[in-house]
């Protein structure tokens, strides 16, 4: 084969066959084929996309590209939740550890915020002692003894991913449907879980803009997890709004743990219940209702948060800040955010407030930036509440004063009032299984 004649190919709307597809994986990641001639296949993909036969083969060559993980020392059913990516999404901290306590085992790699998202790993991180690196047999023991860990991706893991996001970072060949599936299926798919339940975001705060996008993408990546074996199911869910009140990684967590203790958001709390739920179903625990009551039931009676506890402790950080999140620390400066007019806060720009926190010191714009764990956002007002002109709007917590004024511009901009109030959306949009 020649990486000339298939790139031709597929610039010209034909479809790649599967030995076509592997071969350039294959070489790619041994070093065989040079990016630029990688670049110019992403671009003819992202111009002529991919049938699902060939996203489908794309998938399996990015899973197959390393290491996979064999779980089957691991005793009992093997669940996880993968979320495309939002602003003040911390489910993974309260879903987890709920649907772990029902006796399915949660053996969860998760990831780092880039840009504007945050992500799971930074979250945990702000737990003092929290350790996010273990070794496979360590990370396999303690999900056998208490159902439950979560860490960071295993680098050894479908290393074809990172080479082609890195390369598709920077020739703006990002957002191509057959690109975030198989980015996105093909990490999910080496490791070695029974059930998957996708949340999948649009909306403003999300990398797909629009539902009839982001269905697709739920659809296709059920499709190509059902044909690897796995159950599967994904949620279509808003993200024209930060989820919660809280933007920032400790912020998160206390939030997180005050909705395990049943005092969360509506809106975080109604979707971790539909998550869990969902994964629970999937378990074969019962039927949907029946799993919703058994979540419902572990926030009342506290048995999610102690899981929570557990896990925090078996991976070597202070259980005591969960059962007291009074003991994560506040920022040294904060700065309140005001209303400058009367009226309904009509809609926001999600990314836009996810950047402010970013500029807060919360983010990172390159994986090398050191992150302020206290920094955030704290939302006093969201879509559809009146407002009055010097009413809070949202408090900005850093540890630097020099992020202030550019973040509170941010998220006025993303800020719109407006005299009507806006219609009520609901928060999960659809349901694909």
């Amino acid at each position: 084969m020649r990486m000339y004649d298939i790139i031709q190919k597929k610039r010209n709307g034909g479809a790649l066959s599967e030995a076509e597809i592997h071969w350039v994986i294959e070489n790619y990641v041994t070093g065989n084929i040079p990016d630029y001639q990688v670049a110019a296949l992403c671009m003819a993909i992202y111009f002529r996309g991919m049938n699902l036969e060939e996203t489908t083969a794309l998938t399996f060559a990015v899973r197959d590209s390393g290491e996979r993980l064999d779980f089957s020392d691991i005793k009992g059913l093997r669940v996880d939740k993968h979320s495309t990516g939002g602003v003040g999404d911390k489910t993974s901290l309260i879903v987890a550890p709920i649907v772990a306590s029902f006796g399915v085992k949660v053996a969860k790699m998760s990831g780092r915020g880039l840009g504007h998202t945050g992500g799971t790993i930074d979250k945990l991180e702000a737990i003092p002692g929290f350790q996010t690196d273990l070794p496979v047999e360590k990370f396999k023991e303690i999900v056998n003894d208490i159902g439950i860990a979560i860490v960071g991706q295993n680098a050894e893991l479908a290393p074809a991913d990172k080479l082609l996001y890195a390369l598709r970072d920077v020739t703006a060949t990002v957002d191509s449907l057959p690109l975030i599936v198989s980015s996105i299926m093909g990490k999910k798919l080496a490791a070695d879980d029974d059930c998957i339940v996708l949340d999948v975001k649009t909306g403003s705060g999300s990398f797909m803009k629009t539902a009839e996008k982001s269905r697709e993408l739920a659809e296709w990546m059920v499709a190509i997890g059902k044909k690897a074996g796995k159950r599967m199911r994904a949620l279509i869910t808003d993200m024209d709004r930060p989820l919660g009140f809280a933007i920032g990684n400790s912020l998160e967590v206390v939030e997180a743990i005050r909705t395990l203790q049943g005092k969360g958001p509506q809106d975080l709390t109604e979707l971790c219940v539909a998550l869990a739920a969902h994964i629970l179903e999937l378990a074969e625990k019962g039927n949907y209702a029946a799993c919703e009551k058994m979540v419902r039931g572990a926030i009342a009676d506290g048995t999610g948060l102690q899981m929570l506890a557990r896990m925090v402790k078996a991976q070597g950080g202070n259980d005591d800040w969960i059962l007291h999140p009074e003991k994560f620390p506040t920022a040294k400066y904060s700065r309140i955010v005001t209303a400058q007019e009367d009226g309904y806060i009509v809609g926001v720009d999600t990314e836009g407030y996810g950047v402010a926190s970013l500029l807060l010191g919360a983010g990172r714009n390159t994986k090398e930036d050191v992150i302020d764990f206290a920094a955030g956002i704290v939302l006093k007002a969201k879509t559809g509440d009146f407002v009055k002109a010097g009413d809070p709007i949202a408090v900005l917590y850093s540890d630097k004063e020099s992020g202030f004024d550019n973040a509170e511009t941010r998220l006025r901009a993303a800020t719109r009032i407006g005299k009507e109030k806006p219609r009520e959306m609901p928060l999960i949009l659809d349901v694909v299984q």
